[in-house]
């Protein structure tokens, strides 16, 4: 595969088909692309779930030997085989040794963050001592902005996208209240314009110029979660920094997923998941970052043990060293069955770059996109189809993998009908469908099977809808 992330996917599909003497909708194409995919060795790494072990399946209407089509890492990332070897080479060592895991094999309990800092640091752009792996995502935005926010009377506000997900809404909130400030007042939300989905760079941009000298803090996330939006997160950086702002992003859907550079970007706090695209567990462990140029500025308003400098951490006399930066912002020792999860994980993504993960990514949903436009777009000569709508931006520089999509027919029904045969994705309310190929462990024959079964689910919900439409036409 020869395309770039700067190169559109429909042209590099459109020269490939050529070569190959077919249409991109033909089979021989996805076929293709997988035997060519650098990446296609990594989809060994994890569990695939088979489609009879699927609660929602029904045995008519799939193969049960066959593996589901997993498009939902957005939501939770498969299990890496590795997992189970790793926890379990640290339950033999407490069975067997005890207390004294603590300091002795590959990842010593009190120092096992500290063994795969690293790994997460490289994918997120930063410097080792800028990310610590700690808590849960909300855990560690509440740590970062009762650091981060310190509203004046004139500088109170803190700005983030109206449909932000909820646990970062209520956190604001809680933020603001803890000062005793208004949420109406101090909690700034940018809209996308009347009839439109996402959110325009220029009104991001437009209302940090306006606002930002009330702006105490931004706070956005990288990919947006409902609309799979990606943000330009240097610019957002670099126009709240004018305004003398502090910027922050919540980074769970756009880390694994899309090239990260915090440090050069001069971010100057991040948070994110690890059960998503990094596919460490449901509740993995969380990471988090602050800038260096905060490390000595920039103190936790809560403190623990763990935020102790080691050297002196066990000599408990009770005079706190506090380590630099974000180190000194980590409160408690880290879940070892946690670390090791994420550690299988983080060594799969270290077998590549993000770079060359983003290369793949670009391709794989921009086939997606071209297939679900091609066999499913609204057609005025056949209005009677049923059809679907991606609301996720098309220009590859504001999506990551994920598209979200409306349709013609009933979310449910569509939902449902997918469920049945072997396709797990998931739904929003009010009426999306998320759809993720994640380059790790999704092929391209994953996208052509889908885009099959796309349109035998739709059949059968349109069916179902006339059907309830008859009986509703009945009763009355």
């Amino acid at each position: 595969m020869n395309s770039s992330p700067h190169t559109s996917p429909i042209t590099t599909l459109e020269k490939l088909a050529s070569e190959l003497g077919c249409s991109i909708v033909d089979e021989k194409l996805a076929i293709h692309l997988d035997n060519e995919d650098e990446l296609k060795h990594l989809k060994q790494c994890f569990y695939i779930p088979a489609k009879k072990d699927l609660p929602a399946t029904e045995k008519s209407l799939i193969n049960e030997e066959d593996a589901c089509i997993y498009f939902c890492g957005q939501s939770l990332g498969l299990q890496p085989k590795k997992v189970k070897e790793y926890i379990d080479e640290e339950l033999d060592k407490w069975a067997k040794m005890g207390v004294h895991g603590h300091f002795i094999g590959n990842r010593p309990w009190a120092l096992s963050d500290e063994c795969i800092v690293d790994l997460m640091a490289k994918l997120v752009g930063a410097k080792t001592g800028e990310v610590a792996l700690m808590n849960g995502l909300t855990v560690n935005l509440h740590l970062q902005m009762l650091s981060f926010y310190k509203p004046t009377k004139a500088r109170h506000k803190i700005l983030l996208e109206a449909k932000a997900f909820p646990s970062d809404h209520y956190a604001v909130e809680s933020q603001i209240q803890l000062h005793g400030l208004d949420v109406e007042s101090s909690m700034l939300l940018v809209h996308p314009r009347k009839g439109e989905e996402t959110l325009r760079m220029e009104d991001i941009l437009s209302i940090i110029e306006r606002e930002g000298d009330s702006i105490a803090l931004i706070l956005f996330c990288g990919v947006q979660y409902y609309t799979g939006q990606l943000f330009d997160i240097p610019k957002i950086t670099e126009a709240g920094h004018r305004k003398g702002c502090y910027v922050g992003f919540d980074l769970a859907h756009a880390v694994g997923n899309v090239e990260l550079h915090l440090h050069d970007w001069d971010v100057d706090f991040a948070c994110w998941c690890s059960y998503k695209y990094l596919n460490s567990g449901a509740g993995g462990l969380a990471g988090a970052f602050i800038h260096e140029k905060h490390s000595s500025t920039i103190k936790p308003s809560l403190v623990g043990w763990w935020g102790h400098e080691f050297k002196s951490r066990f000599g408990m006399d009770n005079k706190l060293e506090l380590s630099k930066g974000i180190n000194g912002f980590r409160i408690s020792n880290p879940p070892i069955l946690l670390v090791c999860s994420l550690h299988a994980s983080l060594e799969v993504f270290n077998q590549t770059s993000m770079k060359t993960l983003r290369k793949k990514s670009v391709l794989l949903t921009g086939y997606l996109e071209y297939l679900i436009k091609h066999y499913y777009s609204e057609n005025i000569a056949e209005p009677e189809k049923p059809y679907a709508k991606i609301i996720t931006p098309s220009r590859i520089e504001e999506r990551g993998c994920q598209l979200s999509l409306t349709f013609s027919l009933p979310i449910k029904a569509v939902y449902e009908e997918l469920e049945k045969r072997g396709v797990a994705c998931d739904m929003r309310e009010p009426n999306r469908l998320r759809v993720a190929p994640v380059p790790l462990y999704n092929s391209f024959h994953d996208v052509f099977k889908f885009i099959q079964i796309l349109g035998e689910s739709l059949d059968a919900g349109q069916k179902k809808s006339e059907l309830q439409e008859t009986d509703k036409e009945n009763l009355h």
